[in-house]
């Protein structure tokens, strides 16, 4: 998922490309969850945007917008897979897999709307998202009352341009008022905006902190080290526009990807092991030599065969047996993010209704002979003769004492 850095980045582009120049023509499609979902639809952001001027463009954490000649402004959130591409600029550090004559693909596949000016040349501007994850919201105040706003009223400071609520005594302030693992925090935007999974992790790397700690449990000097963290890693990779081929060599981001690909490096250049555990519901990467438990944790935590780290049980009983971590409690107020979290559920239940589709109720399980004899009947296509016993193999029994399968009748 983009995160501040990533999100800076389009920002830069976006002033770069596209303020100062008029809207002369713009086409969205009308998706139900890109724009649905944030209370507009495709034809009302088309209507709302040709033909106005692009003035300014800001950002705070994970969200980004436009300014515009005159209200409503367009507000976005990249969602998970959701990017801005302006043609002909190096927005992403990739190359797409299908290019037209100029090198580029254009629109870009799974495109959600497209911008073009009316100056010359032209600029022209796309959004996509493949899983739909995105939002683009328009918002009906004046400019400098975007941030007041939601969902962006909803959110924390931005570490990198609200360093003056973002102090020291703030940090420690809010860490001392929760009771959750530390990674958690910084992942739930209603605290802090724009920390995702991998800049939750690089601060935590650089602050020498377990991500499972609990917030209230650190030190005042640890949490002076967490704020200096905070600040370093997310103005840095904002100021680097997220290129991490400029990033420091000796940041965790270099060499974290290779969790469960085969022949992948499970340590740092300096020997130190690399291993994951579930934090706040994502996964986070960790350096057990270098991020030490110092306070209570949300469980005491052993490492697999694989060099993840799980959760040791320890009721009566079970201080051995290995168990799944529940995930901490969810407080993130960025709704975008509490779908994604969500979605996995509402597939299972999708599937279940479907399953059930037709009835009123889901079946209950059978409890006479008769209803399974009947439910094989209907399964196998038979008829009820087929579950009945002829007259000769039941006089035979009887005579006999024994059951066709050789058995004898029970004693009284």
């Amino acid at each position: 998922m983009p995160e501040i850095a990533e999100v800076a980045r389009v920002v830069h582009y976006l002033k770069k490309s596209l303020v100062g120049k008029t809207l002369a023509t713009v086409k969205a499609q009308d998706d139900t969850n890109v724009f649905g979902k944030a209370g507009t639809s495709g034809a009302e952001f088309q209507k709302a945007m040709t033909g106005k001027k692009v003035l300014d463009a800001g950002r705070q954490g994970k969200y980004f917008w436009l300014i515009m000649s005159s209200p409503p402004h367009p507000v976005f959130h990249l969602g998970m897979t959701g990017w801005i591409h302006v043609r002909g600029e190096p927005l992403a550090h990739y190359r797409p897999k299908e290019e037209d004559e100029d090198g580029e693909e254009w629109p870009p596949k799974y495109w959600k709307f497209i911008l073009e000016t009316d100056s010359k040349p032209k600029v022209e501007a796309a959004f996509s998202d493949s899983r739909r994850f995105g939002r683009v919201r328009l918002v009906d105040c004046a400019a400098e009352d975007i941030r007041k706003t939601t969902p962006l009223k909803e959110n924390g400071p931005d570490p990198t341009i609200d360093t003056d609520i973002l102090t020291e005594e703030w940090l420690e302030k809010k860490m001392k008022k929760k009771h959750v693992p530390v990674k958690a925090l910084l992942l739930d935007q209603a605290n802090i905006s724009g920390i995702g999974n991998w800049v939750g992790d690089e601060i935590l790397y650089n602050a020498k902190l377990h991500p499972e700690q609990y917030s209230d449990t650190f030190s005042s000097a640890q949490l002076k080290q967490l704020h200096k963290s905070i600040l370093y890693v997310c103005q840095t990779a904002v100021d680097l526009l997220a290129d991490s081929s400029k990033f420091p060599e000796d940041w965790l981001f270099k060499h974290r990807w290779g969790k469960g690909k085969k022949d992948s490096v499970s340590t740092l250049p300096n020997g130190a092991k690399i291993t994951f555990l579930t934090v706040g519901g994502r996964t986070s990467c960790v350096i057990p030599s270098v991020q030490k438990k110092t306070g209570a944790v949300a469980g005491d935590v052993n490492e697999d065969e694989n060099g993840d780290e799980k959760l040791v049980a320890k009721k009566a009983g079970k201080s051995n047996g290995m168990t799944k971590r529940k995930a901490a409690p969810k407080e993130d107020s960025d709704a975008e993010d509490e779908e994604l979290n969500g979605r996995s559920k509402k597939s299972k239940a999708t599937k279940i209704s479907k399953y059930f589709a037709g009835s009123s109720q889901p079946p209950t399980k059978p409890t006479k002979v008769e209803d399974k004899d009947e439910m094989i009947v209907k399964k196998r296509g038979m008829t009820t003769k087929a579950l009945t016993k002829p007259a000769h193999v039941k006089e035979e029994a009887e005579a006999s004492g024994r059951r066709r399968s050789g058995r004898g009748k029970p004693k009284d």
